[in-house]
């Protein structure tokens, strides 16, 4: 099944789910990511893409800094489908939970969750709260109802096999609407009360379209207004990396040209870039005209 989301509307609600196992098998393979460092990881960038798909956003980005032994974990994703991410420590090994199910919130600790939507206004809009959980469905759950004042339910699932493979992954977020009514919110709680783990659904053969169906179940009306391709996409390149290294200070950007060569590595995809002696200089040389230019002036 191709990765998917699709937005749809009933009455007081609006729901987008997502199908993202092929998306968070490529990052997985790409951090090469332990079972809880790839679950941590694919929801929270499906979770991403799902809060991105928001058509006022221009780029969602999303970052549990908690105290955990995985570390920071980032995912950035637009309405367009597209979706990167990374996670500080991926080879980190731990016991089930109580639950007898991975242990992300044990993983990611204590800390803060952060969004920052980037709207094309001047500056973007960062908001905060602290992780209540470390799960990451639950944590958006609560970011959206204290910080954004959306009354939420976030659904994300990551099933990984014995051999490190992602066999499924999605999500859902379902919001209610200003002119929700009691009788909506009964159905929706019910519906909520008895529906499967994400992961489970994926897992069965449901698109996104058959999970919105079961969080809907018993609607009299349901729209279904798009469907977006999704996949995992890196803004790196090497015309990017030289900006970077230009920025260095001279002492650290000569020291690679004395040492004649520089790998550089992005943290989002894991692509590695090689710049040789020759590269190097012409860096150097460009950094150093920038630098003569702005004293000038």
């Amino acid at each position: 099944m191709k990765d998917h989301l699709v937005k749809a509307v009933a009455d007081g609600v609006r729901v987008h789910a997502a199908i993202t196992t092929n998306l968070v098998n490529e990052a997985v393979s790409r951090h090469e990511c332990y079972p809880v460092a790839a679950a941590a990881l694919g929801r929270t960038m499906t979770g991403a893409l799902l809060m991105a798909a928001n058509l006022k956003n221009k780029e969602c980005t999303i970052k549990f800094n908690g105290n955990g032994p995985l570390g920071s974990v980032v995912a950035d994703a637009n309405p367009e489908g597209f979706v990167r991410g990374y996670i500080a420590n991926p080879h980190v090994n731990l016991p089930l939970n109580e639950k007898g199910k991975l242990d992300v919130g044990g993983g990611v600790g204590q800390g803060i969750l952060s969004v920052t939507r980037f709207t094309g206004l001047k500056d973007p809009i960062t908001g905060s709260c602290e992780i209540v959980s470390g799960e990451i469905a639950e944590d958006l759950t609560n970011y959206l109802y204290t910080s954004e004042q959306t009354p939420s339910s976030v659904g994300l699932g990551v099933l990984v096999n014995p051999d490190l493979k992602v066999a499924a992954a999605g999500g859902f977020i379902l919001q209610l609407l200003p002119d929700t009514t009691e009788e909506t919110l009964t159905k929706l709680e019910n519906n909520l009360a008895k529906i499967r783990p994400v992961s489970t659904m994926v897992k069965d053969g449901l698109d996104a379209r058959g999970i919105i169906a079961k969080l809907l179940q018993g609607f009299d009306k349901v729209d279904y207004l798009t469907t977006t391709d999704l996949a995992f996409k890196c803004q790196c390149s090497k015309e990017r990396i030289e900006d970077v290294l230009i920025s260095l200070n001279e002492h650290d950007l000569k020291s690679l040209v004395d040492d004649g060569h520089a790998e550089v590595c992005c943290h989002f995809c894991g692509e590695k870039y090689q710049f040789n002696k020759d590269e190097l200089t012409a860096i150097y040389n460009v950094s150093q005209k920038f630098k003569d230019n702005k004293a000038n002036n």
